[in-house]
């Protein structure tokens, strides 16, 4: 768009279904690479990607042309159905409904790349329902105890 001038940085995080620990460390390089593909064909950028077996991070940098919530519908959408055609999973792979988006300025970039990197070391420390009520208190989103991502 001409004279369009944007800087958008967003954190997203969002859950396997039921929390399961899913994502395995054989193929799990392979989903980040995926959902990096997914996101790079809407024409945003994945500055960092990384998570656990029962979650993910992604930091985006966003174009203007179209909404976080379509990309996040397509993103676990198309990537629910390449798991569950791999065959990576026994039963019905899924995401649980929902995410977390978090904005960062420039300057808070290399920041938030290195956190995402350091997830294992991270989740040594704190739960992933610690870590995402931390986030959401330190944006300071106010959130109900009975709609986060459900606990294992």
């Amino acid at each position: 768009m001409a004279n369009t001038y944007k800087q958008i940085h967003i954190q997203v995080v969002f859950a396997v279904q039921n929390r399961q620990s899913l994502i395995l460390s054989d193929w799990g390089d392979d989903l980040y690479k995926y959902i990096t593909g997914i996101i790079q064909n809407h024409n945003h950028k994945v500055l960092q990607i990384n998570g656990m077996p029962d979650h993910i991070h992604i930091l985006i940098g966003m174009r203007p042309t179209q909404s976080l919530s379509e990309l996040m519908k397509q993103v676990k959408q198309d990537s629910s159905k390449w798991i569950n055609q791999s065959g990576f999973v026994k039963e019905k792979f899924s995401w649980q409904a929902g995410y977390g988006a978090f904005s960062y300025a420039k300057s808070q970039v290399p920041n938030v790349i290195t956190y995402i990197k350091n997830q294992k070391a991270h989740h040594k420390k704190s739960t992933f329902r610690n870590e995402y009520t931390k986030l959401l208190k330190e944006f300071d989103i106010d959130y109900n105890d009975d709609y986060l991502f459900k606990a294992i």
